[in-house]
């Protein structure tokens, strides 16, 4: 049996739907460039789909897109020039003189992986705009897989590509009916990385007012595991994601890690790093190995006095409340408490 198996903390749902599937492997390697041909292999491929697999029809029934104006957008990234797809999702009902919050979504996938064009992460962005905010989801460059953008690139890239998302959307507050005034920055795993990371650099640049607050989920903010002072790196290993190794940091950009990087790694982020710091929700699960980690930037910013909260949603393994299936009420309570932040309630 799989430890997500064996384990009597993780909801029956999420065993059953992946109780069979392996714990998705981040191995070491010798080099960047070997980590990207070896992430971009048929094989790696097909073990991330069953990973993160669910059906346009399964995810149409549980966040619908009935209500929503969903079109893509592009923008040109700085300061390489390149250019970066958003899926961008408005709620058609209410005033139409009223702006509306907005949620600036970054997914997750360890900065390396995945895309906001995968089904997953475009019904879970269905879902947040359901709660009555506009959505935006940018498909900032990977450091190994391709997103929708053809390139790949290390520490600074993607990044540069969420900062550069975020102004031009503020750009585009009055066009689409958003309140410059209620925007939410948000990510999970990777994402919540580069969600602290763009509030660490807005922060360092004097322009933290830009944003009313940060929703990090299941932030991959360390650069190495195991630690012994992030005791869930080793306690949840092996549950659905495997961590011990140089995956991130080789993949991310080994010298950004060596060099102590806070906006490559938050978590070496310091008090002073966080002085006035965004308004911050850091949600961590239970079974997950980076689970810790979010938990110690939540403290970092506690010590710092800066406004923070943090909520551990029991029973989920990596990201299990960002999965609009099986677990739907869960994510429906996450995307709802998300879209609570960015309008002020």
């Amino acid at each position: 049996m799989s430890r997500m198996t064996e384990d009597p903390r993780i909801d029956p749902r999420l065993k059953e739907a992946f109780g069979d599937v392996p714990a998705f492997p981040l191995p070491s390697f010798d080099s960047r460039e070997e980590l990207v041909a070896a992430m971009n292999s048929p094989e790696v491929l097909e073990a991330l789909q069953a990973t993160t697999g669910v059906s346009e029809e399964e995810a149409e029934a549980v966040a619908p897109s009935a209500g929503l104006t969903i079109t893509t957008e592009t923008f040109v990234s700085e300061p390489d020039g390149n250019t970066i797809k958003v899926s961008l999702m408005r709620p058609r009902t209410g005033r139409s003189d009223q702006p509306l919050a907005c949620v600036y979504y970054i997914h997750g996938g360890g900065m390396a992986l995945l895309s906001a064009f995968d089904a997953n992460y475009q019904a879970l962005g269905r879902m947040i705009a359901n709660h009555g905010v506009v959505v935006a989801m940018v498909d900032f460059r990977n450091c190994a897989v391709p997103s929708s953008a053809p390139e790949v690139a290390p520490y600074p890239a993607g990044l540069n590509d969420c900062v550069s998302g975020l102004k031009w959307l503020i750009s585009k507050t009055d066009e689409w009916g958003i309140d410059p005034n209620r925007i939410v920055v948000s990510g999970s795993s990777g994402g919540g990385n580069l969600a602290l990371a763009l509030g660490l650099r807005l922060t360092r640049e004097g322009d933290a007012g830009l944003i009313r607050g940060i929703y990090a989920m299941c932030p991959y903010i360390s650069g190495s595991w195991p630690r012994d002072d992030l005791p869930s790196s080793t306690e949840n290993n092996s549950i659905f994601l495997d961590t011990h190794s140089n995956f991130g940091a080789m993949g991310y950009g080994m010298e950004a890690f060596e060099a102590q990087d806070p906006e490559a790694w938050p978590l070496f982020a310091t008090e002073e790093h966080v002085q006035g710091f965004p308004e911050t929700v850091i949600s961590v699960n239970e079974c997950d190995p980076l689970r810790d980690e979010g938990i110690e930037f939540y403290r970092l910013l506690l010590r710092a006095g800066q406004r923070a909260r943090c909520r551990q949603v029991m029973g989920t393994i990596h990201g299990g409340d960002n999965l609009v299936l099986p677990c739907t009420d869960l994510a429906l309570a996450t995307t709802r408490d998300m879209a609570a932040l960015a309008r002020g309630d």
